[in-house]
């Protein structure tokens, strides 16, 4: 009776642990489920500043591009390509102009972050995303995960295939 409950106990706890793993799609093509279960990784927004950058065109936004602790010190030594476990953020805001600093500067020269448009993420995991060169992409839009296709992010990514797909370069 006691090897039963041992039994039953640890199968409980296997399947437990096996529902809390997210499913990941078969097919690079295929929309990617949502990494980190849906939700967006916890900390995120203390993790170090990579760089800046402002958007033009049909975008039109500010960015803050944050890295993980793996990230960050792949960026720091220059390693390629990056480790597994790095994960890269991109916060975005809409690009309005500061009508309060603007009134100070006595003429239009001032932009600050808007409302936020997206938050984008790029996990390395160099077996489970090898389709799309080691990463995985995320994309949440007002706090929820949006129907992002992996595919569609990593094309985007290859010209910088010789930085391991990534765009931003680390602004020390």
């Amino acid at each position: 009776m006691k090897r039963l409950s041992i039994f039953l106990l640890a199968a409980t706890a296997g399947a437990f642990v096996f529902a809390a793993i997210p499913f990941t799609a078969g097919r690079a093509d295929d929309a990617a489920p949502p990494i980190f279960g849906g939700k967006m990784p916890a900390g995120y927004r203390d993790w170090k500043l990579i760089s800046v950058a402002h958007e033009e065109g049909n975008l039109n936004d500010l960015r803050a591009v944050l890295g993980n602790d793996s990230a960050i010190k792949a960026y720091r030594e220059g390693k390629l390509p990056f480790p597994d476990g790095a994960i890269i953020a991109r916060l975005a805001w809409s690009y309005v102009p500061s009508e309060e600093n603007n009134k100070v500067f006595g003429r239009a020269q001032s932009f600050v972050a808007g409302p936020p448009t997206n938050v984008q993420f790029m996990v390395k995991d160099s077996r489970k995303y090898a389709s799309t060169g080691g990463w995985g992409f995320a994309q949440f839009d007002d706090g929820k995960p949006a129907a992002v296709v992996a595919q569609d992010c990593y094309s985007c990514h290859v010209p910088v295939k010789d930085r391991d797909f990534i765009f931003t370069r680390y602004a020390p």
